[in-house]
């Protein structure tokens, strides 16, 4: 009796700690922490930030080379004299004032234009990340004073994408390993004995260590990201001239945004537009990270899209815009780049002439046997 006294107690303990945790809620963080910790996600996204910004600092670069001397060589104005002094209060540093040698800075620019088109093309990803992170970090600190926010945000993703497993998709080192895996995975099966357990745990290991890396460092791209569009929204919020729809105005009339002073005054003349583009900026901005877990983010960031277009034409800072829409194909899904080269594809097709086409589904020309070649 006493037994069976003293265990009914001991079985209705677990049943009101199941009762204080839901068992939704469980298998929703057991789900979540499954897929920070199994498989890298967002691998299209992470493959087009590295396009983005390789094709953009390449781009960037090619278009200083005139005067690259100028703003990060030994002929610059901040002499690396001055940016060695200034590197030693603010503990930046960079491998361009490592010689007053114009055949070292030389060197060293050459070697910038090379990672950047290997970074753009994925080869040999993860040492080119780190190369081509330090690169930008190298010419930005050399030249500090003429950098803006898009030099700022370039820095910042280049050094988050070391974290990512950036060249999974749409790089050379895919298309590389694609083959490799499948004759080696087929030769595996066929004659090889099974892994020993201590190594199928360290590829496992490895494997874990990966995911949780690219998972972490896309998150941080993603939140920086929200931070950046939504504390500039709450910025402007707290301004008059954002308010009343003027500030845009102000901005079309600076020299220093004129590119094309004569389509700076068109823009300005329609007063209705630019005051519907002041409010519409602030709105997108708060309410970015609020619409990023539904169907809604599509248009706002069409939207954004046509915003950073705006800002490259009108106000002549195409490297932020870049950067800014290189920025937002972090939120796009897999699917819809997928979806997104399906319909490249069908386009392309239906623009090739007909005779070019190869059917995948065509039957194999029939060939008559041959006879066998005479002896005599």
């Amino acid at each position: 009796m006493e037994t069976e006294q003293s265990a009914a107690p001991q079985q209705r303990v677990p049943e009101r700690a199941d009762a204080d945790v839901p068992p939704s809620a469980a298998k929703r963080v057991g789900a979540l922490l499954g897929v920070l910790t199994e498989r890298p996600v967002a691998l299209c996204g992470a493959a087009a930030l590295r396009i983005g910004y390789g094709l953009l600092y390449l781009v960037f670069l090619l278009r200083e080379f005139p005067h690259r001397n100028e703003i990060w060589g030994p002929g610059s104005p901040w002499t690396p004299e001055l940016a060695r002094q200034l590197f030693d209060q603010t503990g930046w540093a960079s491998i361009l004032t490592l010689s007053d040698s114009r055949m070292y800075f030389e060197i060293c620019y050459a070697a910038a234009l090379l990672t950047s088109a290997l970074f753009l093309l994925g080869w040999r990803t993860r040492v080119m990340s780190v190369l081509f992170a330090v690169m930008v970090a190298s010419f930005h600190a050399r030249a500090i004073f003429m950098t803006d926010g898009g030099d700022n945000l370039i820095l910042l993703m280049t050094v988050y994408l070391v974290l990512t497993a950036c060249g999974r998709r749409w790089s050379l080192d895919a298309r590389r390993y694609r083959p490799r895996a499948s004759a080696g995975r087929t030769e595996r099966d066929a004659t090889s004995p099974a892994p020993e357990p201590f190594r199928q745990q360290m590829d496992q290991s490895r494997r874990t260590l990966v995911a949780v890396l690219h998972n972490c460092g896309m998150f941080v791209i993603a939140a920086q990201v929200c931070f950046l569009y939504g504390s500039a929204g709450l910025y402007k919020v707290q301004g008059d001239t954002w308010g009343n729809g003027t500030a845009l105005h102000y901005v079309l009339n600076l020299d220093l945004f004129q590119p094309w002073p004569e389509l700076s005054l068109l823009a300005d003349e329609h007063d209705v537009l630019i005051a519907v583009a002041c409010c519409l900026t602030v709105l997108l901005q708060v309410a970015f990270p609020f619409v990023l877990f539904g169907q809604l983010k599509y248009p706002v960031l069409a939207l954004l899209f046509g915003m950073h277009l705006g800002i490259a034409v009108l106000m002549g800072l195409p490297l932020f815009s870049g950067a800014m829409i290189v920025a937002d194909a972090v939120f796009l899904p897999d699917h819809f780049y997928r979806h997104l080269g399906q319909v490249s594809r069908r386009i392309g097709r239906r623009f090739t002439p007909t005779r070019w086409r190869v059917r995948a589904d065509a039957e194999p020309a029939f060939v008559p046997p041959q006879q066998a070649p005479s002896t005599r």
